[in-house]
């Protein structure tokens, strides 16, 4: 039985940050990138992107595919709309598995755990809705020192059902709406606001990507440049 007081926290971008990827793709094959003109952490970026779209247009086909299965896929895709003529010859399935390898290692990142700690303080119970696989996500709360119950862990391997499609949202909005009306926390404009179009009390963190769009995306009830801040905020409308 969840208790009176819930949030709900996107993973992967909000409290995971992707140094972990952007170093693994320096470390391998960042120096190939910078002859040709390409940064190693633009690289990285693009291929989240293409990612996502890549996986959310599958699971709107009905063809739903893990997210980590469509992110290795794409990488070759990525390499030559970049620019490179023979990706398969610029970087090896060798070099593929070390980057892989090294975006499972994801950490979370400053602030994430003093966010979490003060609204657990505060008596809120703290859940975790993903699109990445639930062992590699609930490793990184360990990893983190944060103990994270399987039962408050939801991927969307679960349903098939990627976010930010509405109805992905909906089974624990309303397993949760019992008492307070949960929050859904987000570094992801696209995700938090997407959460408040059902009934979540919107939280959005500009950490990652710094201009909230509001003109695109709405106003969130709660809108904070760090982690800390965006649970004291949370924290203080409850």
């Amino acid at each position: 039985m969840p208790g009176n007081k819930n949030v709900v926290f996107d993973v992967v971008g909000t409290l995971a940050c992707y140094d972990e990827l952007y170093d693994g793709i320096d470390a391998r094959i960042g120096d190939r990138l910078r002859k040709e003109g390409i940064k190693p952490s633009l690289l990285g970026y693009t291929w989240i992107e293409v990612a996502e779209r890549e996986y959310t247009y599958l699971s709107m086909a009905g063809a739903y595919k893990p997210f980590d299965t469509v992110f290795e896929a794409v990488f070759y895709r990525i390499l030559f709309s970049a620019g490179i003529q023979d990706p398969h010859g610029f970087a090896s399935a060798e070099d593929l598995a070390f980057i892989m390898a090294a975006n499972n290692k994801m950490r979370f990142r400053d602030g994430a755990v003093e966010c979490i700690s003060k609204l657990r303080d505060a008596g809120f119970t703290v859940w975790a809705m993903t699109a990445a696989d639930k062992g590699r996500v609930r490793g990184y709360f360990e990893e983190a020192g944060l103990d994270l119950p399987l039962e408050n862990l939801v991927s969307s391997d679960d349903t098939g059902i990627a976010k930010p499609t509405l109805s992905g949202y909906l089974p624990l909005f309303e397993q949760l709406n019992q008492g307070e009306r949960p929050w859904f926390a987000a570094a992801h404009k696209w995700d938090v606001s997407a959460a408040n179009r059902i009934g979540y009390r919107g939280a959005y963190c500009s950490l990652l990507e710094h201009d909230p769009l509001p003109d695109l995306f709405g106003t969130m009830e709660v809108e904070e440049p760090t982690l800390p801040a965006l649970a004291d905020r949370i924290i203080a409308l409850s």
